[in-house]
């Protein structure tokens, strides 16, 4: 089969196309094949160096397609059926071996690139929204709103009752999809001025943006923050104004609280269905141009999802 992986660290263009045998499914795992991959920012800067990961590498990634096969100790589970979800390794790939823990099933109503938007960037928008005590009547403010994650947490916040929703973009260029998101105030990085305080902020960004957004808070305000960048935050600052930071990583969530994973799932089907949810594709590229893809991302220059097609 063929697949994307690196040989070494660095750039996008480490990145090369490769044969390899295709894989089998383990103990508790299904084989599938697969019609579309997300690209993601931790995934696009893994290839620059993590420890602990052996190389050659294929990356992970979320993933949509059916099941071809079916390992040891699954159950619930079909050949043909239809499913997404996350693959943390091996994603880059025409067949893909995965934990059955890890899919869900797609609707019929769900098209490809939709269910793989939902079941990645969805959970993520959705989760660091929960994370963070998002109420009815909360104010929000989404940093990196026009990406894969953010464009989706603009909407879920107007959708489950935001009574206001700031999107923090990179440039101006981006202002208007992030209106077109829903947001109701649009401002850029580099402003001074960022509104209103808000209850709740959601950062994907994180170094001086994230510093700005924990600035945003009003009193008793909570940031989420589920980017990989990182960033330093002095603790008596949260002290003295009772502020609260979260970090959110959906890979805990999906494994370590796998019923509030299907939930949410469930939940963000139905929002879809109901046209509340409408999940952006920037571009959806050829496996072989995933290179490419990677640089997209690292330029931050996409709006909404970008996609692979291993067929």
């Amino acid at each position: 089969m063929r697949t994307v992986r690196f040989h070494e660290h660095g750039g996008p263009e480490v990145l090369q196309v490769d044969e390899v045998p295709a894989p089998e499914p383990a103990e508790g795992e299904i084989l599938i094949d697969v019609d579309a991959i997300g690209v993601t920012l931790p995934v696009v800067r893994l290839t620059r160096g993590r420890p602990g990961v052996p190389l050659p590498h294929i990356p992970g990634g979320d993933i949509v397609g059916r099941v071809t096969r079916i390992g040891r100790g699954v159950t619930g589970r079909q050949v043909g059926e239809r499913v997404a979800g996350l693959a943390f390794s091996g994603a880059y790939a025409e067949t893909v071996a995965v934990p059955a823990t890890m899919m869900t099933t797609v609707p019929d109503e769900v098209d490809d690139l939709a269910a793989l938007a939902l079941t990645r960037s969805g959970q993520v928008a959705l989760g660091a929204l929960r994370a963070g005590g998002f109420g009815k009547g909360d104010s929000v403010l989404v940093t990196s709103a026009a990406g894969g994650v953010g464009h989706l947490a603009v909407q879920l916040a107007v959708a489950l009752g935001a009574e206001r929703v700031t999107a923090a973009v990179g440039d101006t260029p981006k202002a208007g999809f992030a209106r077109e998101q829903g947001a109701h105030h649009v401002v850029t990085y580099d402003q001074d001025d960022w509104g209103e305080p808000v209850d709740v902020v959601l950062d994907g960004v994180g170094g001086q943006v994230q510093d700005a957004a924990l600035r945003s808070l009003a009193p008793l305000g909570r940031l989420v923050t589920f980017n990989a960048a990182g960033g330093t935050i002095d603790t008596n600052e949260l002290r003295m104004r009772g502020l609260s930071v979260i970090g959110f990583a959906m890979a805990h969530l999906a494994a370590r609280r796998h019923d509030t994973y299907e939930r949410h799932q469930q939940e963000l089907w139905q929002l879809y269905r109901d046209g509340r949810l409408r999940p952006a594709v920037h571009e959806a590229s050829p496996l072989d141009r995933a290179a490419d893809a990677h640089r997209l991302i690292e330029a931050r220059a996409n709006r909404g999802k970008i996609v692979l097609l291993p067929r």
